[in-house]
């Protein structure tokens, strides 16, 4: 008779797991990154009554159910968040909490904190790399991702340069309509910008005469302020003839700079590819657009994430770059992991060793930046299972009922 209650009571005990589940499916209904959890029952081992042909089988009841989170994919929802990241596919983004653990999340939703650390939303520091000189390299390990948030872009100075004009052919020698002047901002190596001005005097038919200045208020004691001098010619179409082509790029040579920045060289080119920047027809002389490939220096004025993890860094300057990038971890048993809170999982001795690569790489999925993973809980499904377990309880207690009753008239047959 006691084996009654025992198998019984074996039945509410698990059935009270079963509600405790589904219970907590629900209530993690709009968790960031969650994924369900299912119960599995298991029957205990039987006890036999009788021997041979008349062997019966009697149950002893249920054991403790097992509890199997199922990691399917959850919906896929744009976000405004700066730092907010989903995972299409497989893997987990990889974080590690105050004591040092290395913990594991389906959760994107990251923040930068005051120092500059990228961190989940319960504060676990999120793994990656740090770049240097504007490069990651994932195969190295991974490590805290911290954001240069005061960080400032160095220099670039200018190199290259080129003005697209036109130099009026019908200009007359001597006269004002044969000078034409055009101004061209270029950058030091320290990332100040200076004006050269290129004038062009007319020397004759289909020839001109340049030279490049830059004011003697950014050199060294007045300094010489011509830069660069030459002529070009064109022939009776207008172009630069090849002769003249040939001297591209003119080399325009600073220095002695009153700021401190280093001497530098930079080529003014005349041509791009097969195309003549600088041309004679019977139009005014003008400038259509000029170009130049230096950059001053700039201080961050924003940081977001990308499509595949990397984090880039916006310049006042106008310059981007990739400052960092997080790292996936891919588990082959991810079934093994166990929840410890704040939406991360631990591995346990069932865990195959966490491979950990870039996004898009070794079967880990994409990145999705400006994304978030739904839960995965079925408020349908939890329903049902909460209906079917309540009513399985219900059973239960009525074997408990029964029995206690079998109890009171065996009780009464002795009185």
């Amino acid at each position: 008779m006691f084996t009654v209650f025992d198998t019984a009571l074996s039945g509410l005990s698990a059935l009270q797991t079963a509600v405790s589940v589904v219970g907590n499916n629900l209530a993690n209904l709009n968790t960031t990154g969650y994924k369900a959890t299912t119960v599995q029952f298991h029957d205990l081992m039987d006890q036999q009554l009788g021997v041979g042909a008349s062997n019966t089988d009697v149950g002893l009841g249920v054991g403790a159910p097992d509890t199997v989170r199922h990691f399917t994919q959850g919906a896929i929802q744009q976000t405004t968040g700066a730092f907010d990241a989903a995972i299409q596919g497989d893997g987990f983004f990889v974080v590690r909490n105050n004591g040092n653990q290395q913990l594991y999340t389906r959760a994107g939703n990251f923040t930068l904190d005051e120092t500059g650390h990228l961190v989940t939303a319960t504060g676990e520091f999120v793994q990656g790399w740090n770049a240097q000189g504007g490069s990651v390299n994932p195969s190295g390990a991974a490590s805290d991702i911290v954001v240069p948030v005061n960080g400032v872009n160095a220099a670039s100075p200018t190199q290259n340069m080129s003005l697209a004009v036109n130099l009026n052919s019908a200009a007359t020698v001597g006269q004002a309509n044969a000078t034409y002047s055009a101004p061209v901002q270029v950058i030091d190596g320290q990332g100040a910008t200076h004006t050269l001005t290129v004038t062009f005097t007319k020397t004759g038919a289909n020839a001109w005469d340049f030279a490049v200045t830059i004011p003697a208020a950014d050199l060294t004691s007045g300094g010489q302020t011509k830069v660069a001098s030459g002529s070009l010619a064109f022939d009776g179409n207008g172009n630069m003839t090849t002769a003249t082509v040939g001297k591209s790029p003119v080399q325009i040579k600073i220095s002695g700079l009153l700021d401190g920045a280093p001497d530098q060289t930079i080529n003014w080119n005349l041509v791009n590819g097969t195309t003549n920047l600088v041309t004679q027809f019977a139009q005014a002389s003008g400038v259509s657009a000029t170009s130049q490939d230096g950059t001053a220096a700039g201080q961050i004025t924003k940081v977001s994430l990308q499509d595949g993890g990397l984090i880039v860094a916006q310049y006042s300057s106008g310059n981007q770059q990739t400052v960092g990038q997080l790292a996936l971890a891919s588990i082959q048993n991810p079934e093994s992991l166990v929840s410890v809170g704040n939406n991360n999982l631990a591995t346990t001795p069932a865990s195959a060793t966490p491979a950990i690569g870039a996004s898009g790489t070794g079967g880990r999925g994409e990145i999705k930046a400006g994304t978030l993973e739904s839960s995965t809980v079925d408020i349908a499904t939890e329903f049902t299972n909460l209906i079917t377990f309540q009513r399985s309880y219900s059973a239960n207690s009525r074997v408990i009922t029964t029995g206690d009753q079998m109890l009171q008239d065996l009780m009464n047959v002795v009185r």
